[in-house]
């Protein structure tokens, strides 16, 4: 694995890479220097080929307890205060905009960011206890920015609690919001990650890619525009030399041979 900062990157045989956030003494705290390095870690394992799904997790004691407070008073100035933002809105969207699927991998808290970056995911996994919070209104600091992400996850009286309560709602209370797709006990939380993420490995990366980038094209067209979007988009998925080998394999009753062309 090669350490960049405040961040761990990695990546196996099976297509599975992995970023960890490691600033376990700030609970994985998001200063611009490690969303900078989260940008750059999404970057690289997007354009690496060998690479078909991603998983996000944090070190120490919890996923991520959001924006560095601590960095962002004391550095005051609103250019400051407009880079972190700025640089937190590139992080989500390096996330969604990346062509491999992402999963975060959830334990201890996710808070405020924290939280909208388990958000910005495509998939999520926690672990039974993990909790999760957008905690800015008890700080004067309402959570606009995980807002974003968390409106497009769940229902918006669900949203809205979360954002005018400030509350820490439970691991499986967020599961049946419909915000977290897994739970997962500490000791299975990694197997139930990998055995998700070596699925999704094994299909073509050309199709998720497609797919995932049409996912979210069509969510903000009505519905009209929608269906003639995607008509389109499975006009030109129904092209490639993978569509047709996995169609070809499911009449003939044998596994696809994936080229991701």
């Amino acid at each position: 694995m090669d350490r960049t900062n405040s961040v761990i990157t990695g990546k196996d045989k099976q297509g599975i890479g992995r970023i960890t956030i490691n600033r376990p003494e700030a609970y994985n705290a998001l200063s611009i220097n490690c969303m900078e390095s989260l940008i750059d870690a999404f970057s690289s394992l997007s354009a690496d080929d060998e690479v078909r799904v991603i998983v996000l997790a944090g070190s120490g004691k919890g996923f991520c307890a959001g924006h560095d407070l601590a960095e962002m008073r004391g550095n005051p100035e609103r250019d400051f205060q407009q880079q972190t933002f700025s640089t937190c809105t590139t992080l989500m969207l390096s996330i969604v905009q990346s062509p491999k699927p992402v999963i975060a991998k959830v334990h201890g808290v996710a808070t405020a960011a924290g939280c909208q970056l388990v958000a910005s995911c495509d998939l999520a996994v926690a672990e039974q206890n993990a909790r999760f919070a957008t905690p800015g209104v008890n700080l004067g600091l309402f959570c606009s920015t995980p807002m974003v992400a968390l409106s497009r996850n769940v229902s918006r009286k669900h949203a809205m609690e979360m954002l005018l309560l400030g509350d820490f709602i439970s691991a499986q209370r967020a599961y049946e919001m419909g915000f977290i797709n897994y739970l997962a006990s500490a000791d299975k939380l990694e197997q139930t990650v990998d055995a998700l993420a070596a699925k999704i490995a094994s299909k073509s990366s050309l199709t998720l890619k497609i797919g995932k980038q049409a996912f979210y094209r069509q969510l903000d067209k009505n519905l009209i525009d929608a269906y003639d979007y995607c008509g389109q988009v499975m006009v030109e998925n129904m092209m490639a030399r993978d569509a047709q080998e996995g169609i070809d394999a499911f009449m003939e009753k044998r596994a696809p041979i994936w080229r991701d062309e």
